[in-house]
């Protein structure tokens, strides 16, 4: 018998009614890739709502498994950098867009959009952390790269209660910016300020 794992998997009929459901999958139903990976962790971000509920074109094939990142434990490969028994995670590359995604129990994807997990880190540390953590620090080495630094004045975060605002606000105000929080949800302030905002 060969071995199942349950997937969310979102379908489309021939209407364009889109329609989203638990199903079991085999290795045989994953997508080509040269390494395929046992999912420990994984996140809910704001793209993966948009695929799952239909309220904007994020996924660009059907049938699909959502999810845009993950971590977990190589099972195989035949890539030259990965062997079985590896942690590694994943984020973006078309995943969970175009390429199954991470809302399964196994995913197979190119070796060359994996990096390793890095040394005393979980799976669920860094899905912790995930794309919104990721996007965040890039977008803070993108300011000081820059030369934006505390003293130059306050920072804007838009956003600033979605995934990636709260960990910029988080790790600006750590580094001792101003950090104006922008949102349009005013019942979040105590959560802003909570996180390292000076205003809101």
């Amino acid at each position: 018998m060969t071995d199942t794992f349950k997937a969310i998997l979102v379908s489309r009929d021939a209407d364009k009614k889109q329609s989203v459901d638990v199903v079991d999958l085999t290795e045989a139903d994953l997508m080509e890739g040269d390494v395929t990976v046992a999912v420990e962790a994984t996140t809910v971000n704001y793209k993966d709502g948009l695929a799952i509920t239909g309220k904007a074109p994020v996924v660009r094939r059907w049938p699909l498994v959502p999810g845009i990142d993950f971590a977990g434990t190589v099972i195989s490969s035949s890539h030259a950098d990965w062997r079985k028994g590896d942690k590694v995670i994943l984020n973006g590359w078309g995943v969970g867009e175009t390429h199954y995604g991470a809302y399964a129990g196994r995913a197979r994807v190119k070796g060359d959009w994996l990096v390793p997990l890095p040394e005393g880190m979980s799976a669920h540390d860094a899905m912790a952390v995930g794309t919104a953590g990721y996007t965040a620090m890039l977008s803070v080495m993108a300011l000081e790269r820059h030369g934006i630094v505390p003293d130059r004045g306050p920072v804007v975060v838009t956003g600033a209660a979605g995934g990636v605002g709260s960990v910029a606000i988080s790790i600006l105000s750590s580094l001792g910016y101003h950090v104006i929080a922008s949102t349009g949800r005013n019942a979040e302030s105590p959560y802003l300020i909570d996180l390292g905002a000076a205003e809101v």
